[in-house]
């Protein structure tokens, strides 16, 4: 296949609390809002991007805001934990640092696949890592948030890899090799690497065969992920490959930021997004994020929306 996919694009996930996840985010992790906007699919609830300093494809981390939304609970059959990539080493420590003051719940660094990790949580019990660059080649990383609350050298500047969790590790292995065309450089009887693109910390998978209890949607859980493709061309040849394959899709739907396609695998939600146009399409660099964005479909709706959802302030002081 011709247009094979380039690396993780985004990671969507929900939230009991659209302000809480904002302040963490922005003011603990250091990411930057680089679009607030609606569910397209619910317009009475938020979608809220955290990226790199641009937006660019690869560093967003996503949020649907679902009031009234039960607990989710971790466990198998689930993508398990998102992964933020740093530049190095010493980045972990600066950060471990930042979550005592912060009394963000942690663990103690350690190493998964030959990088170093520091695991964390939210508040809302979802789940997430930061893995040292120090010895990573492949996807490059994007650009630290230039007026950002932490130092740019130790700063957020990407997604790291996927942790997915199934009860069925051998044949779901089999299925994303088959279907996505994804490399495998490790597998032992409980733990799998695999790549897409140019590899890395910036298109890597961990899948662990997890046969717990299984995982519950809800707010606190991850909702889908999503991997990048070049263009329009090759989203088209992704539809027409999960067609040939008898594989149910979304069909592509155009979320004016990009271009997407879904498919369930087994339990697990996959995107296909294009990178383009990006988040700069209706917002200026300088103010990305500070106001509700809406697409173009949606701006009709926009007095309707706005007496809807609770607004808060995003603005940069």
């Amino acid at each position: 296949m011709k247009n094979n996919l380039l690396g993780i694009h985004h990671v969507t996930a929900m939230t009991d609390d659209v302000v809480r996840n904002y302040e963490f985010f922005t003011k603990v992790l250091g990411m930057r809002l680089v679009k607030k906007t609606v569910n397209q699919d619910d317009i009475h609830t938020y979608h809220t991007f955290f990226a790199d300093d641009g937006g660019t494809a690869g560093t967003d981390m996503t949020f649907f805001d679902f009031p009234g939304q039960p607990k989710g609970k971790a466990g198998t059959n689930s993508i398990y934990r998102t992964s933020f990539r740093v530049p190095s080493d010493e980045a972990l420590e600066y950060y471990k640092k930042r979550f005592e003051e912060f009394n963000v719940k942690h663990e103690d660094i350690s190493e998964v696949f030959g990088n170093k990790v520091l695991r964390f949580e939210e508040e809302d019990g979802q789940l997430y890592q930061l893995i040292s660059d120090e010895n990573n080649t492949g996807v490059a990383a994007g650009t630290p948030w230039k007026n950002g609350p932490v130092p740019e050298q130790y700063a957020i500047y990407g997604l790291g890899p996927i942790e997915i969790h199934v009860s069925y590790y051998e044949d779901f292995l089999i299925t994303l090799k088959q279907i996505y065309k994804m490399r495998e450089i490790h597998k032992d009887d409980e733990f799998a690497v695999l790549e897409v693109g140019e590899g890395g910390n910036g298109g890597r998978v961990f899948l662990y065969n997890n046969q717990e209890t299984e995982g519950v949607q809800g707010y606190g859980e991850v909702h889908h992920v999503s991997f990048r493709v070049k263009d329009d061309a090759a989203i088209e040849e992704w539809e027409a490959r999960y067609k040939g394959m008898g594989i149910p899709n979304s069909t592509i739907i155009d979320r004016f930021y990009f271009k997407a396609l879904y498919a369930r695998i087994g339990h697990i939600l996959i995107e296909i997004s294009t990178d383009g146009p990006g988040f700069d399409t209706d917002e200026p660099y300088e103010t990305m994020g500070e106001s509700l964005a809406l697409p173009p479909k949606l701006e009709p709706k926009r007095e309707y929306i706005e007496s809807q959802i609770r607004m808060f302030d995003t603005t940069m002081n």
